[in-house]
């Protein structure tokens, strides 16, 4: 929670007009009952009428500046805590964006997702009541026992039992109420996760007719999250039934120790409403606050969650001293690469090396597993390698800015991801500053311009969430576009044709040589005929290079991929390739 308190800096002028308007509203709410006694003492019983006339304005007044001063209580309170939550998440989707593969894994998507809105909406809900409760109940508390002593020491001692009774029963069950909260948003966190792999997977849901199973699995997530909330609820329902018996029976005891020494003198009878009226006022500011630390251990636990985001370095960051190559070629190097993924006891490459030189293009080939993807995923550093080093035009990749380094780079993901919006704006995700003209040359080139043309608003046709109003082979299309509009020195391929028939995978990468033959492009493929023509092939065994070469020469020497090419092709069209 210290942090979150820093962050409330920034709120300092709404901050202190809340405590402002809560003090002068606090006070005019404590002169009420004063004012209240001094009528019936004074006025009704001795029947000055000019004196209740001039008090009831009077108070008229003091009630009227006390609505007034609540309602900029409220109003200020109500701006600082929307500002605080706009900050968080500005702060927690800043600090997402920059964290690597490595934090993505370690927190899962579904809990950043959680953390973003939940949390911060438990933060926001606390924000908005701790100025008006937090300070006004304490404030009333003191006020009124010191009032009510004031009027009557005798009758204040039932009053002030009660009160240290509530605060203790208060705090014993805001304790208890820690772990719980903690669990919740676990547990909305699983909620969370079932709900989103139940939307991205819908389609294979129905095709495998796995809807009952989907909605048993939703079920025990959602039981667990329901039985959590009820045994949080049931603690904090002990407190209402309590407080209300404290204050009711303190009610009692004032008006019966009040009766007997209003009998033979010993007070006013304006007094006894008026000490009853402060004992109803510190009682109900003690259950507000009671109230307040019912939400304590959750925000406080969302507070916590939404630290570990803030807190959490990147595994990946920029040097204090970043470089610039003085020539832009795009050449690649690995040397001696070893790369271990988190909590892994094998590597998943180990001592890779090898130099893909400008204009050249390098595939790279293996069974599933063997490493292709991470070989791939090395060079735009979305992981950092363990030992050795890659080099873009002679200087490791960890000295450029990311920005730098992957403004150098062209990625089409193994999974095509597509955006809501037109089909030229995704095009253009690749490169803001395109021109039209450019656009539309690299539509063309991925063989993109064909399904465009069938739509009838062309390249404003929207595109649904995720691309799904697309096939696969459209999507990986204008992935591929999106990355050739961007001019890079470097491409990267990763399993980017699979989806496409072999007359638009030819036409593609026909097309793709002549637009991109002065850059460097790697091709991670498992169809043979895609990189069959490549300058270069890496064979990938187990995380571990077992040949490098052209498709001739590894047909030669190399088993693995003579088996991987003769699984696809015959012999004679392995040869004649």
């Amino acid at each position: 929670m210290k942090n979150l308190f820093k962050e409330c800096k920034p709120f300092k002028l709404l901050i202190i007009g809340a405590l402002l308007t809560i003090a002068m509203g606090s006070l005019a709410d404590l002169w009420m009952p004063n004012l209240m006694s001094k009528i019936v003492n004074y006025g009704v019983l001795k029947g000055d009428i000019a004196y209740i006339t001039r008090t009831g304005a009077l108070m008229v007044l003091v009630a009227t500046v006390s609505v007034a001063c609540f309602l900029a209580t409220g109003f200020l309170s109500s701006r600082f805590s929307a500002g605080l939550s706009k900050n968080l998440r500005n702060k927690v989707f800043e600090k997402i964006t920059s964290f690597s593969l490595a934090e993505f894994d370690h927190f899962g998507t579904a809990s950043l997702i959680t953390r973003t809105t939940n949390d911060i909406a438990q933060i926001n809900n606390f924000a908005a009541v701790i100025l008006r409760i937090v300070v006004m109940a304490p404030f009333m508390s003191i006020g009124g026992c010191i009032m009510a002593y004031s009027k009557s020491p005798l009758l204040a001692r039932p009053f002030f039992f009660a009160l240290l009774l509530m605060f203790g029963l208060v705090i014993a069950i805001a304790k208890m109420t820690v772990p719980l909260s903690k669990i919740m948003q676990k547990k909305i966190d699983a909620v969370n996760l079932v709900m989103r792999e139940k939307l991205n997977g819908v389609r294979v849901i129905r095709a495998f007719g796995t809807d009952e199973y989907e909605r048993k699995r939703f079920d025990r997530a959602n039981k667990d999250l329901t039985n959590n909330a009820i045994n949080m609820q049931r603690t904090v329902g002990l407190v209402m039934p309590v407080l209300m018996l404290s204050m009711n029976g303190t009610s009692i005891a004032i008006v019966w120790l009040g009766g007997l020494q209003a009998s033979y003198g010993g007070i006013m009878v304006g007094d006894i409403m008026a000490l009853t009226q402060y004992v109803g006022m510190v009682l109900m500011s003690t259950m507000m606050l009671s109230n307040v630390f019912m939400m304590l251990p959750r925000a406080s636990a969302s507070a916590e969650r939404i630290n570990q985001i803030l807190l959490t370095n990147p595994t990946i960051a920029d040097d204090e001293k970043t470089t610039t190559p003085e020539k832009s070629e795009g050449v690649i190097e690995f040397r001696n690469v070893t790369f271990y993924y988190p909590g892994a006891e094998l590597p998943a490459l180990n001592n890779i090396s090898f130099k893909a030189k400008k204009g050249e293009t390098t595939a790279i080939v293996g069974s599933t597993g063997s490493g292709k993807t991470t070989l791939i995923n090395l060079i735009p550093r979305f992981y950092d390698v363990d030992q050795g080093s890659i080099l873009l035009d002679g200087i490791d990749v960890r000295r450029y800015s990311q920005k730098t380094l992957r403004a150098r780079i062209g990625y089409v993901p193994q999974k095509a991801t597509l955006f809501t919006g037109t089909v030229e704006e995704n095009i253009r995700f690749g490169r803001e500053t395109a021109s039209d003209e450019e656009v539309i040359a690299a539509a063309e080139m991925s063989q993109s311009t064909d399904f465009i043309g069938n739509n009838a608003d062309g390249f404003e046709h929207l595109i649904s969430q995720g691309g799904v109003n697309l096939s696969g082979g459209q999507k990986q299309r204008l992935s591929i576009a999106r990355a050739v509009v961007r001019r890079p020195d470097v491409y990267l391929f990763d399993d980017s044709f699979s989806a496409l028939d072999f007359q638009t995978d030819a036409k593609l990468r026909k097309a793709l040589s002549e637009q991109v033959g002065s850059a460097t492009v790697f091709i991670v493929a498992q169809r043979v005929s895609t990189i069959m023509n490549a300058d270069r092939i890496i064979v990938l065994e187990g995380g571990s290079v077992v040949g490098i070469g052209n498709h001739k020469q590894l047909m030669k020497d190399c088993p693995v991929y003579r088996e991987i090419v003769l699984s696809q092709l015959s012999a004679e069209e392995a040869d004649h390739e």
